[in-house]
């Protein structure tokens, strides 16, 4: 099986918000790294009373955990919701994870899948990543290996390791595309890169059965990706030759 991201929180993005409202967001999120909940719980309600979505993110964190307050995963999910509303697609991520686990909320995939979707959209590579393996699974949907490169090589362009790693499992195996062992050693590489150990050991049998001249090209192709990648130039589904 294709393994998702499980964690209920990924960390929260770049925010176009105003001085105040950040300000008190990175002192809530300090305080809360020290284990000073109670004034990260102040300072993040007070955002909350603001209207602000990650702070009710980041207090519905607080809520998920235990943090500082009684666990109460049904407070988190309905803050949230709140942020949902917002457009928070980090809040959209947690609360499909929540429906995915039937936590705080009624289990429901079609939700999970609806809100890992509407994050994916918004370019939340963990939501990216997380839609690819429910495609690979057939996990709330009908399993498409097609849908879930799509996914994969989106998660990928934003860097996220795993789905470098998957890429080339579909590549290899010849899940939804034809089978290619060079795209297979491309992305192992890729992941390699990121410091991804089972990718070294793919890559390695990847190589097994590829010719000097193909390793060499794949290096080639792989760099160039790489290079693309972490100047934030790299085109999902691009790099390569049809």
């Amino acid at each position: 099986m294709w393994q998702k991201i499980t964690r209920t929180f990924v960390l929260a993005g770049l925010i176009t918000c105003s001085a105040p409202s950040l300000a008190t967001l990175e002192e809530g999120i300090a305080a809360a790294n020290m284990g000073k909940f109670d004034v990260a719980l102040k300072e993040f309600r007070y955002l909350v009373d603001m209207g602000y979505a990650p702070g009710m993110y980041e207090l519905a964190k607080m809520y998920d955990g235990g943090y500082g307050v009684p666990k109460d995963p049904r407070k988190a999910a309905e803050l949230l919701q709140r942020a949902v509303k917002l457009g928070s697609s980090d809040a959209m991520f947690a609360l499909a994870v929540m429906y995915e686990d039937g936590r705080g909320v009624k289990l429901d995939k079609q939700k999970a899948v609806d809100l890992f979707t509407q994050a994916a959209r918004k370019n939340l590579p963990a939501a990216q990543y997380n839609l690819g393996v429910m495609h690979a699974n057939g996990d709330g949907v009908t399993q498409d290996y097609l849908e879930a490169r799509f996914w994969y090589e989106r998660a990928a362009a934003n860097n996220y390791t795993l789905a470098m790693f998957n890429l080339a499992l579909l590549y290899y195996q010849g899940l939804g595309v034809q089978k290619n062992i060079e795209r297979s050693y491309i992305w192992n590489t890729l992941a390699e890169f990121n410091g991804y150990q089972p990718a070294t050991e793919s890559r390695q049998l990847d190589e097994q059965s590829m010719s000097r001249s193909q390793i060499e090209r794949g290096q080639k192709i792989a760099n160039e990706i790489y290079h693309k990648i972490q100047a934030r130039t790299y085109i999902a589904g691009s790099g390569f030759v049809e």
